[in-house]
Parts: C-alpha cells; structure tokens; sequence
C-alpha cells in the first residue's frame, strides 16, 4: 500500500492517477479538505481510504503492509503569517512521518520546495550546502528546516527523498486560488477579458514579462517521482524542474497559442510587498537527478501548456 498525503491537492490526485493507470489502487488518501471542492479531485481515482489529516498519525498503525509513504501535503501559502501553524503543519508533522517511516523501514518521498532557495543569489543546485541558504517567507523557512533536520539524523528509511519542486503547473490545481499556476490564471482572464495580465519588471536587467522561471509540467513531476518508486537504491534531496528558463511572456504567448489566438499582454503594477521579495530568474540544476540515473525528457512550456489548456482547462476544467 502506498500512502499519499495531500492525495486530494494538485499533485498529489495527479500523482494518483498515475499510479492507477500502473493498476496500482493499494492507496490510502490522506488531506483535509474539509468544506473545499478538493474531493473533486479523487472523484474519479481508486484507492482504498480516505483519512483526515488530523486523524492520520493515530490510525496510522492499524493499516498493514504499507511500502511507501509519499508526503505532498503542506501549508504551501507563501503569505501564510501564522508561523505556529507552519511549524506544526511542515515541520513538526513530517518529522513525525519521518519517524515512523524510519522505525517500520518503509520509503518515505517528501516535499520540500525551491522556496527554501531564498533570492535564489547562492544558485539554485541540489548538491550544495543547504546550511547558508535563507528562505524569504515562512513557508520556505519550514521546509528548509526540515531539510537540515534530516542532515543530522543517524537513523534513516531505507530510502528517503526531499523533493524541491519549482514551478509546477498542470490539471488538478483549480482548487488552490491565489496559489494556482499563471497559466490557470492566464486562461481565465482571457476567457473573461481576452488578455493576460503580467507584472511590469522593477530590475533593469528584465523587461516586463521577461521575469524567469522554471516552469515544469504537472505530469513530468509524476515522472520523477514513479522512477524514484522504481529505483529504490536512490535517497537524497533533489531539485524538480526542468533545467530550462523561460519568461512569463513565453507562458503567456504559449497559453494564447493553444486556443489559436493572437496575443494580448497587459503590463501591471507590481503590489509593493512583493515587490520586496520577488525572484526573477530561477532555474534548477538538475545533473544530480540525471546522475541518478533519470533519463526522461521533459515537456516544453509549448508542449505543456498546450496539453492541460486544450485536454483540461478548456474542457470545463476537466479532473486528470
């Protein structure tokens, strides 16, 4: 049995789906979705529990022959100002998985973030010293300190893997509001006013639109983590992107491009407190996941956002 907390969010019903279409439906759901339409998500899944992630650690010992554990459940808001809560809900919560996954030798694959990168002015590489890097809001902060924890821990899993995740878009997201991908914004305000929206740059080394990001599909995120499934000799933090920066321009002319469009980009101002803390470049080094042996390759923006606007977005926003 696998578990996957966060099982009714954005990657992890995307996640799910996978698995089913492998014939894997040995699955234990765990989130909290509470009042949201998250349930939507894991309408069309097969799996054999749903759990509240409040009752998860107490019934977590009456479920038998569990092989993995596959934590994608977190307080991902990066405005989140309740640290309290983040500590408890980011670090306090996987360190208690970490724990029981040590102690029954089961695989543990956890999410931690590029957030934990900070302004991104030490790079962004998987294999260097995580000890100086300096979040920029709590959220990060909570995942980087989970990252070093585990730096000083003498008892393991046989296989743990921190993944730090850039920016992801892909179907299933539409349940995360503000946090939701650019390009689920974007078609929408084309939908409703025929235009996307982007900030203007404050950085005189980027024009407007021309801030840099590592965009990377939902469904290449999955690939990663189903290899690392199938390689269990793998352990370590790695970086999930692409390798590839592109600018939100290109995301934009990308979106307008698969509904057969020409594009119409306006410039907005930029709300000042992010102004104070807005990366523009990010770009993943991903050698230390190819070295490990991933041999996939990635899908373009082109490719990507072209799939989830015409297969799901413009479908009703269809459940993947």
């Amino acid at each position: 049995m696998i578990v996957v907390t966060g099982g009714a969010g954005f990657i992890g019903s995307c996640l799910i789906r996978e698995l089913n279409d492998k014939g894997i439906d040995e699955i234990l759901i765990v989130d909290n979705i509470a009042s949201t339409d998250k349930w939507m998500n894991i309408r069309n899944k097969k799996y054999v529990d749903y759990i509240n992630k409040n009752d998860f650690m107490d019934k977590l010992p009456s479920y038998s022959g569990i092989s993995h554990i596959i934590h994608l459940g977190a307080c991902s808001s990066t405005t989140e100002r309740n640290f309290d809560y983040l500590w408890n809900n980011n670090f306090e919560f996987t360190k208690a998985l970490w724990n029981y996954c040590t102690e029954k030798q089961l695989s543990f694959i956890y999410a931690s973030s590029a957030s934990t990168y900070g302004d991104g002015s030490q790079g962004f590489d998987d294999t260097m010293n995580i000890d100086t890097l300096l979040p920029l809001n709590g959220y990060g902060y909570t995942k980087q300190l989970f990252d070093l924890w585990v730096k000083k821990q003498v008892n393991c899993p046989p296989q743990y893997i921190g993944l730090k995740f850039f920016n992801v878009y892909g179907p299933n997201e539409y349940f995360k509001g503000s946090m939701s991908s650019m390009v689920y914004h974007g078609y929408r305000q084309i939908k409703e006013n025929g235009e996307i929206r982007l900030f203007k740059s404050y950085h005189p080394r980027y024009k407007d639109g021309g801030q840099l990001r590592d965009f990377i599909y939902v469904k290449d995120v999955c690939k990663v983590i189903l290899w690392q499934l199938d390689h269990p000799q793998v352990s370590g933090l790695f970086n999930v992107g692409t390798g590839q920066e592109r600018s939100f321009y290109d995301l934009a002319k990308a979106a307008f491009s698969a509904l057969d469009l020409n594009p119409v980009i306006n410039y907005i101002d930029m709300p000042q407190p992010l102004k104070e803390k807005y990366q523009y470049f990010t770009k993943a080094k991903m050698e230390k996941l190819r070295h490990a042996g991933f041999d996939f390759d990635f899908c373009s923006i082109e490719e990507g956002v072209s799939d989830y606007i015409q297969n799901y977005l413009d479908k009703n926003f269809a459940i993947y």
